[in-house]
Order: C-alpha cells, then sequence, then structure tokens
C-alpha cells in the first residue's frame, strides 16, 4: 500500500424529521437569475416525460374531464398503503377532495409564496424548508409546480408536477384526493384554508418515493436539487469558510435555494429546543440575507439574515433581530423586508452562526459562491451501480476490493483562463435510497478518489489494475464518505488524464448512482469498460492436429481417460450428461488439492452442449477429450486466484480469472457473473467456476457461428434464439 496514501474516514450527518404533533388541535440560459447557462438543469431529454405513464397529463385530464368522471390514481391510491408502510397512522384518516374540504378550492390564491407552507403532522420538515426556499425563484417555481391548473375550468380531479429526477425533469400525476382528520389536512396545508397547491405539491413528492412515510426525515438538500437539477453544497458551520455571509448573499441574489438546521445532541434523541427557542433536528428556510450601515453612524454595519420555520405557528425565538426595520428606508423597503408571518424572523449573522450548525445551498451553476464571475460550464453525466459481488468494492481502505469500482476516464484538455490549472466540479448521488425504505434502505456513506493516469497508461481502454492503486496516491478526493444522497466536491487539477472511482465507503453495498462532472472549459470523460472479446476457436482441424496424438503417444493420464471412458461409453464410445459427471468427478477426486463435491448434473449438460459438435447430445472421445484439456487449463488459473487454499475464489477475483482464462468482458457482464454463479459468501466453488467458463467459450462460439460477415452484428429469428438460448 502507498505509504502516501492516507486513510479515508466517514462522517454521519443528521437528517431533519422533526414534527409539530398538531394533528386533530386548533391550529392546524433558461432560468430568470444572472447568467444562468448551466445546461444541465435542463433534460437530456429536452420534452418533459412522465416517468410511470404511458399517457401525459393532459391526455388523461381531457379523457376523464369529457366523461365527468373525476381521476382516481390507481398508482398511488387513497389507501393505508400509500401513507405509512411500517405503521398504522394512530388516527382513522379520510381522503377527501379539496371541494369537500371547503367551499370554492383554489389551487394558487394570491401567487404561490413562503406562507403557503404550514407543516402537519409528518416528519417532513426539509421537504417544506426546500418549497419554502422554491417560492423566492419565481421561474424555478413555475417549472416545478405547473400553475395553469385550476378546480373550475376542465376540472377532472387531476392534477401534474415536476421533478428533476437523476438528470431528466419528469411529470408526476396524482388525483387531489388528501388525507383528513375532522375535515382539516393531516399533512402540509396552506395558510388559507382554500389554497392547496402546496398539499397537493407534498402528494406528489410522497408518490414519486412510494408513501408519505417515504418522506419522514431528510436533508433539505435533497428536495432542493428535486425542484432545480442544481449544484449542491454543505457546510458545517462551525467549519465553514470566513466569507460564508458573503457566500450566503451572492447564492440568494444567483436564485440559488438555501437552508439551514441545528443538529441535535444526540443523533438519535427527539426534537429539543435550544435555550433561544429554535428546534434541534429541525430545517429551516433561509429566505433573506441584508446587510447596510448603522443609523448611529457606528462604523459596524448591520448584518442579518431572515430565517423561515416551516411550522409556521411557533412564535419567534429570543435571538430574533429588529434591526430589519433600521435598513428599511422606504415604505417599499419595509414591505419588502417585514417578516410576513408568524414563524419567520430576522437574526443577526453572528447569531446565526452561533445557533445553527448546518448551512444547505442548492445552486443553479457550478459557479463558485466566493467571487463575482459567471461562467458557462462543461457537464457530463453518467450513470452506474455498485454490485454486491462484484462493483461495490467500497472505498481505498479496503485494497483488495477498492479496484473493482466503476472507474470513469476524465480528459482535462486546457487550463482556465487566467490560470494554469483546471477547475473541475464532481457530484455524486446514491439513487432510489429513499423508495428503499420500506425494505430497511438507508442511505449509504458514500465519495470518490481521483487519480493521475500515468504516462505508460494514457489511453488504455482497460481499467486501471489492482495493483496501480497499491503504489499510487489518489491526486484528489471527498473530503470524507458521507451519509447524504449527494456528495460534491471543487478541485483544481492540472490538465492531463485522470480516473475517478465513485464508491461506498464499505465494499459489498448496492445502489445504482449518478455521476456528474462539471468543468469550467473542454474536458471529456467516459466510464473505462473493455470490449468484449475472447480468444480465437480454432478450427476443427486445428484441433485434431493439437488434442490428437497416437495411441502409443498418449500418456499414461490419457490412457486412464481412454479406459474409463470406454467402460462408461459401451460400444457407441458416446457419454451423455449423466456419464459425463461420472467420468468428470472420477478424474478430479484424484486431485486432492481440490476440495470440491464434483460437477452437478446442469455443469455436465452446459458442457455437453458446448463440445457437441454434431447435435447428439453426448460427446465422444475426441470431444471430451478436448473438453478435458480445456478444464485443466482453466483448473490452473483456479488455483491462481484461490490464495487461502479454500476451493473457492472470491467473486472479485473472478474478473481476473475470466481475464487469464482468455475472455475479455465488460463491467456489465462481470456483475451478471457474481450474481449468476457467486454465493451467499460472494465465493464460486469449482463447480461454478467451470460452469461460468463453460458458458462464456459456448455463446462466444455461437456468436461467431452467427456472425457470418465478421462485423459483430447477428441477426437471429425467434427459433434460432430459443434454440441457441435453450441449449446452450
Amino acid at each position: 500500500m502507498s505509504e502516501r496514501e492516507e486513510k479515508f474516514s466517514e462522517t454521519s450527518v443528521q437528517i431533519t424529521e422533526a414534527a409539530p404533533q398538531i394533528v386533530g388541535g386548533t391550529e392546524v440560459s433558461y432560468f430568470g437569475t444572472p447568467g444562468n447557462i448551466y445546461s444541465a438543469i435542463l433534460s437530456r431529454n429536452e420534452a418533459v416525460k412522465d416517468a410511470r405513464r404511458l399517457k401525459d397529463f393532459e391526455e388523461l385530464k381531457d379523457k376523464y374531464a369529457s366523461k365527468k368522471v373525476l381521476f382516481e390514481d390507481p398508482l398511488f391510491p387513497a389507501r393505508d398503503s400509500s401513507l405509512f408502510y411500517s405503521e398504522k397512522f394512530p388516527l382513522k384518516l379520510e381522503w377527501k377532495r379539496p371541494a369537500e374540504i371547503c367551499s370554492n378550492p383554489q389551487f394558487i390564491l394570491g401567487g404561490a409564496n413562503r406562507t403557503d407552507i404550514c407543516q402537519g403532522d409528518l416528519g417532513d420538515c426539509w421537504l417544506l424548508a426546500a418549497i419554502a426556499c422554491l417560492t423566492l425563484n419565481k421561474v424555478l417555481l413555475q417549472r416545478v409546480v405547473p400553475h395553469d391548473q385550476t378546480f373550475s375550468e376542465s376540472y377532472a380531479g387531476i392534477f401534474h408536477f415536476q421533478f428533476w429526477r437523476y438528470g431528466e425533469w419528469v411529470d408526476v400525476v396524482v388525483d387531489d384526493r388528501l388525507p383528513t382528520y375532522k375535515n382539516q389536512l393531516v399533512f402540509t396545508r396552506s395558510g388559507q384554508k382554500n389554497e392547496f397547491w402546496s398539499a397537493l405539491l407534498e402528494k406528489a413528492y410522497a408518490k414519486l418515493h412510494g408513501s408519505y412515510e417515504a418522506l419522514k426525515g431528510g436533508n433539505t438538500l435533497e428536495a432542493m436539487e428535486d425542484f432545480t437539477g442544481g449544484v449542491t453544497e454543505f457546510y458545517e458551520i462551525s467549519e465553514a469558510p470566513k466569507e460564508l455571509y458573503h457566500i450566503m448573499r451572492k447564492a440568494l441574489e444567483r436564485g440559488s435555494l438555501v437552508g439551514c438546521s441545528i443538529d441535535t445532541l444526540v443523533p438519535t434523541a427527539q426534537m429539543t429546543k435550544t435555550v433561544s427557542g429554535l428546534v434541534r433536528g429541525h430545517a429551516y428556510s433561509v429566505t433573506g440575507v441584508e446587510q447596510g450601515k448603522r443609523k448611529d453612524g457606528k462604523d459596524l454595519k448591520i448584518r442579518i439574515v431572515r430565517v423561515r420555520d416551516p411550522w409556521g405557528v411557533n412564535p419567534p425565538p429570543a435571538c430574533r433581530s429588529d434591526e430589519w426595520a433600521a435598513l428599511a428606508t422606504t415604505e417599499q423597503d419595509k414591505e419588502r423586508l417585514r417578516p410576513t408571518e408568524r414563524g419567520e424572523f430576522w437574526m443577526g449573522f453572528e447569531e446565526f452562526q452561533k445557533n445553527f450548525t448546518k448551512l444547505e445551498i442548492c445552486n443553479l451553476t457550478p459557479d463558485t459562491l466566493q467571487d463575482d464571475q459567471m461562467l458557462k460550464w462543461n457537464v457530463t453525466v453518467h450513470e452506474g451501480r455498485w454490485v454486491r459481488g462484484c462493483s461495490a468494492g467500497g472505498c481505498r481502505n479496503f485494497p483488495d476490493t477498492f479496484w473493482t469500482n466503476p472507474q470513469y476516464r476524465l480528459i482535462l484538455l486546457e487550463a482556465d483562463v487566467k490560470r494554469k490549472t483546471c477547475t473541475v466540479v464532481v457530484a455524486l448521488m446514491q439513487k432510489g435510497r429513499r423508495s428503499e425504505r420500506c425494505a430497511g434502505g438507508t442511505l449509504y456513506n458514500i465519495g470518490f478518489a481521483i487519480y493521475e493516469v500515468p504516462q505508460e497508461m494514457k489511453g488504455n481502454q482497460q481499467p486501471l489494475p489492482k495493483d496501480f492503486f497499491l503504489y499510487n496516491a489518489s491526486k484528489a478526493r471527498s473530503k470524507s464518505y458521507v451519509n447524504m444522497r449527494e456528495v460534491t466536491e471543487r478541485f483544481c487539477l492540472n490538465p492531463g488524464e485522470y480516473v475517478i472511482i465513485p464508491s461506498t465507503f464499505d465494499p459489498h453495498k448496492e445502489s445504482e448512482f449518478l455521476l456528474r462532472v462539471f468543468s469550467e472549459n473542454w474536458s471529456t470523460s467516459e466510464v473505462i469498460d473493455a470490449e468484449i472479446e475472447a480468444g480465437l476457436v480454432e478450427t476443427d482441424a486445428k484441433k485434431k492436429i493439437k488434442l490428437i496424438r497416437p495411441l502409443e503417444e498418449e500418456t499414461e493420464e490419457e490412457k486412464q481417460f481412454r479406459a474409463i471412458f470406454q467402460q462408461i461409453a459401451g460400444d457407441d464410445m458416446q457419454i451423455n450428461a449423466y456419464e459425463l459427471r461420472t467420468v468428470l468427478n472420477r478424474a478430479t477426486a484424484k486431485h486432492k488439492e481440490l476440495k470440491t463435491e464434483g460437477f452437478s448434473l446442469e455443469s455436465c449438460r452446459s458442457m455437453i452442449a458446448l463440445m457437441d459438435t454434431d447435435g447428439t447430445g453426448h460427446l465422444n472421445l475426441l470431444e471430451f477429450k478436448h473438453l478435458w484439456n480445456k478444464i485443466k487449463q482453466w483448473k490452473l488459473v483456479f488455483t491462481r486466484y484461490d490464495t487461502d487454499k479454500s476451493s473457492t475464489i472470491s467473486s472479485f477475483e473472478m474478473r481476473n480469472a475470466v481475464n487469464d482464462a482468455g475472455f475479455q468482458l465488460n463491467n456489465q457482464l462481470f456483475d451478471i457473473i457474481a450474481m449468476r454463479y457467486a454465493n451467499e459468501r460472494l465465493e464460486l466453488d469449482f463447480d461454478s467456476y467451470i460452469s461460468c467458463l463453460v458458458r462464456l467459450e459456448g455463446m462466444f462460439r455461437a456468436f461467431r457461428a452467427f456472425d457470418k460477415d465478421g462485423d459483430g452484428l447477428i441477426k437471429l429469428n425467434v427459433s434460432e434464439w430459443l434454440q441457441l438460448t435453450m441449449y446452450a
């Protein structure tokens, strides 16, 4: 192991999931900011798609409106399964449409703003804080919440919302049945009883993740990113840079979404209040940052931050500030700066730093918030997967498996203007973990490392091997492995060729991921994946010359095999799968170093399918000898990687074993091999190993037989396809 490479560390970030517990009580180049030319916000598929339906929203709406029937969503029904997956709600809820809750329901009343978001009895304050931030950017808001929806004209009980989902915008359709108790909304509601856009937006987001309970607990950044497709930044305020105030002000000026929270004293503790009255484990929105001179003429400036509590019911904390009034020199300023409701307040920046522990920012561009320059960014997006036992190798602390993680080549072609280095932003996101909560899924600790490719290995299409990582330190890496949906870091690297290795902290953690790479100047990035190849198959004539010698030249082992073969095969000198198993198991029993139970009948059937050149379902002596020679060659490879003499090899080492056996495969095929042939301990015994290689050899041979013109493409009719796959 390289002495220069320090061990990687992991960090746990607390989620915010506070809920006010008031159910049943009485308090119940496209976007508008300057220079927003970040192309990744626009979908890679320009049209907005409905990810779960064949018919789009307008078609469904017209269909139900013409029939004068109210839409009922079959994919997110008005049943308990849409509410909770782990427990039953303590109260009997009733699903109602807005017209059943109040008279004259409105989708948006007097404009959608931050006062329309009041938290109900669900720990999704992180989501509501993000929605409050979203209302400050009207262009983004109208993208997420299409405003041309009503309860009057062509009303059919159907609404839709749009979210950025792993690289593309998706359209989520819902009906307007909402959970209520005593005719009051149980979850998010507006300050005005007959306004429903925020409640329906929450329902659409719950549908996207499977249930309302799936929204319990999270980080504001997650929802911010789903509303924008932007680039996230996360700060521990105690470790934040000196220019934090400038960063916050610049973020809001550029239309970024900003949130904050206070960690609980114990990660598993329930929400508690600080001395000043703020709630620990609760997400707040930052909705304004202002500064100005004091009226008393002192040199010190007023620097204040406006914060909003999504509960909308708590009185302002003791640390609030009224200095906003000193900055309001006109009636227009007073209207702009005045806190609009209970739950929103100003506080001095120094008090903000003392009281809050986390700051979360979602930028619409990767531009740094520490200077005023706006840039055009080059972006590439990669979708990948960590597969247990194959490509889920864990971090650099696990050198035996780290090299098996997916690898991405990054080529930086030119330095930034006025610099000798290239600015690169790398964002790694794990996919689908919230939707998997019902099955016990949690966020993994994720991160990445960047290695510079040495001159002699540049342009190589093969992934960097295990030995490379043992003797070379990373050039850059994420600060730590964090249990957040996305980890983002900014680097300055010299022009050249690099490899990015995204991974979970521990090996064997399965998940899909999205890797985004931004650079100020032109660059390229691509997954490193080998082309699929196998050693050339010899002709029958060459096989006979190579493998068959006159009887008098047979070795002692070959003579024994001929005798066993004749004894079992009989006069026709052919054996079927049952007889092949007997021959092979007798032969392998003589190799005491192989602690194997022998070959299975299914393996022997595959071997016959591989070597049966005349289609009889049997092997003759010539075909059998060719098979046995292959098994002996493959056994040498197996022994090489059976380092602990357990007669098994690790599924991770199967990559090298397959390569040594003469096959060059891509990452997807290695994933399939691990899933298909490894046992629960992620090991392959000798039988599974041979079965895999037999299948590979047979499929390569069949492909070449069909590839008449050698262009790497084949065309099969259904009969040919079934014959190939059923017998292979």
